[in-house]
């Protein structure tokens, strides 16, 4: 898939600003269930979305950008949004940074498939320069686990399974 630059800034603000909102939503959904240590996490993550697409569209400066509909984007699912495993009331902490690293982990592995298909070279610098922010968030996130206590149970363990019918 080969993008213009107009198209991939796009993108990339795309992703950030739905990224923000997933993590936006995520915080005061766990606030709402007094889950206050991860709500946190994900507030944080919501201002660091929040900053990548403001430098962004900073780096976009005055290139006019098409404004996308929702089905012509061309990704599966966005790459900084994870299924709905993070709608979990009881997650921890631990669990929202895998959950974001995750997330940020399909960011970098998209800007790094935009930079090797690229037809132009401006775009392949700036897709490796964006895939390359990405990993130092990941790294930052690895870091951040790395001081964050597991949990004592497994995410997946649950303790009232559902029943098969019959």
């Amino acid at each position: 898939m080969s993008y213009t630059l107009p198209e991939f800034l796009a993108h990339a603000l795309a992703l950030e600003k739905e990224a923000a909102e997933r993590y936006l939503e995520l915080a005061d959904m766990m606030e709402s269930y007094r889950n206050d240590a991860v709500s946190k996490v994900f507030r944080d993550m919501h201002g660091f979305s929040l900053l990548h697409h403001d430098e962004i569209r900073k780096r976009a400066g005055g290139i006019d950008l098409p404004e996308l509909r929702s089905w012509q984007y061309r990704w599966r699912t966005p790459p900084e949004t994870g299924g709905e495993e993070a709608f979990d009331n009881t997650l921890e902490p631990y669990h929202a940074l895998r959950y974001a690293r995750d997330n940020e982990l399909r960011a970098m592995r998209y800007y790094q498939s935009v930079a090797a298909e690229a037809q132009n070279t401006d775009l392949a610098r700036l897709a490796s320069e964006f895939a390359d922010e990405e990993t130092e968030h990941v790294t930052a996130l690895d870091n951040w686990i790395a001081r964050t206590p597991r949990p004592s149970a497994t995410w997946e363990a649950d303790p009232d399974p559902p029943q098969p019918k019959g």
